[in-house]
């Protein structure tokens, strides 16, 4: 547990730009280094507004692993600092925060959380040639295509399909095989990203769109949209929503009992442990992707050990419970930034960079291999299915059943139930 003798954090205002912000500096179970400068790791991070939940999961994370190297003696004998900035979940914040971590604050390594607070700090990243590992980051280097890119999610070369391949690779087992598809989704960034794979992937395997629309991201009143797709009548049912959608429209299905052989996509939302348990057993027969999953083909070197650590803070910190989500990514993204550091025994960008690119890294969500465009060389994102599911313990989400693989095939678990109406809770 960080406690309060070990852990030192500045919280001050400051004023970026028009805007105040919060910040904060931690050097966590620090060692007597002998006069070394800290080597400074800064990011934006969503401590306030619609994002906070996981960036404040986010951080707690980089605490532990600060903690962890600090202990151990930090990296290249240097103690590691966090300097980080609440962006308030406002990209607007985000390239005054990124000014002051690179040129008043001359922070050694950076990173970036969720994509659209890392698109506005990559101009300013390249034009200082800065190396930056970002997380949760969809498809951000497509535009810019900055070999000092890396991002940590496993989303492999084209985000846009990795993240619908798992539901459609599940869809074709279905017997007899289903002919008709209806999409849904908010219209944003994300969701209409995720859809635009969905489609691809369906048309792939012979599927027939019957209904296909996007509804105002402020939407509260599901029954229309879904009403009018249940009156389609589809064999397979796509959804990409994020988390206040994501709960609306499962309690919208139960409520007109949606029938179709397969119900789920891409909805942000049900990877965290508040909202799996306030939908309990709604969400059986669900498919949906996550990043991690207690089953027992999913046994990375570390995991375990990171996740009762973060777990056991997580109540005190008021962050996500079960941390399936935010965390390994986070402390994946600093083994790998540490890795790099101790191997090349130096902080110079180019030399970091080339070092990424060229190595594998062993993380606590496996083995992790970057290609050109700085996202994995090959992705490993989890399809799974919500089974047995009994009332609204978050307990029994640690449990192996619950949450059953089904793609990648390396890491399946169990195989699809179908169709969905049999699963409704």
């Amino acid at each position: 547990m960080i406690s309060d003798k070990n852990k030192t954090i500045d919280r001050r205002r400051a004023v970026l730009g028009m805007a105040a912000i919060v910040t904060g500096t931690s050097m966590l179970g620090r060692r007597s280094y002998a006069a070394e400068p800290p080597i400074k790791i800064g990011f934006g991070v969503q401590l306030t507004g619609s994002l906070a939940a996981a960036g404040k999961a986010a951080l707690l994370t980089a605490q532990i692993w600060a903690e962890e190297v600090n202990k151990a003696g930090g990296l290249l004998g240097r103690p590691v600092e966090l300097v980080y900035y609440d962006d308030q979940s406002n990209p607007g914040l985000v390239p005054a925060i990124y000014s002051k971590l690179i040129n008043i604050d001359n922070v050694d390594l950076l990173m970036a959380i969720s994509t659209n607070q890392v698109a506005p700090a990559m101009p300013l990243i390249i034009q200082k040639k800065r190396i930056v590992m970002a997380m949760f980051a969809l498809a951000v280097n497509e535009q810019f295509k900055y070999p000092r890119y890396f991002q940590m999610q496993p989303f492999g070369p084209n985000g846009k399909d990795a993240m619908s391949q798992g539901f459609f690779e599940a869809a074709a087992t279905i017997n007899p095989k289903p002919q008709t598809v209806a999409f849904v989704g908010a219209d944003a960034e994300f969701a209409k990203s995720t859809l635009e794979g969905a489609r691809a992937h369906a048309k792939n395997i012979g599927l027939r769109t019957v209904y296909d629309e996007v509804y105002p991201p402020n939407t509260v009143n599901f029954s229309p949209v879904l009403t009018a797709l249940k009156a389609s009548s589809p064999d397979i049912v796509f959804v990409a929503s994020y988390p206040a959608d994501t709960v609306g429209i499962i309690r919208t299905v139960q409520e007109i009992r949606l029938e179709a052989k397969m119900f789920g996509g891409t909805m942000i939302g049900l990877q965290y442990a508040a909202i799996k348990q306030q939908l309990g057993a709604a969400l059986n027969g669900v498919v949906c992707f996550e990043l991690y999953s207690p089953e027992p083909t999913v046994k990375f070197p570390g995991i375990d050990r990171l996740l009762q650590q973060y777990q056991g803070q997580a109540q005190e910190h008021g962050v996500d419970k079960l941390g399936f989500y935010n965390p390994p990514v986070t402390y994946a993204a600093l083994q790998v930034l540490a890795d790099a550091v101790t191997k090349t025994g130096d902080l110079d960008q180019k030399k970091l960079a080339d070092y990424i690119h060229q190595n594998s890294f062993q993380t606590v969500m496996g083995n992790v291999r970057f290609g050109p465009d700085g996202e994995w060389a090959q992705p490993q994102l989890f399809t799974v299915q919500f089974k047995n599911i009994k009332g609204s313990d978050f307990q029994q989400f640690k449990e192996q059943g619950k949450e059953v693989i089904l793609f990648p095939p390396q890491y399946k678990s169990g195989d699809l139930e179908y169709p969905f109406a049999a699963r409704q809770g």
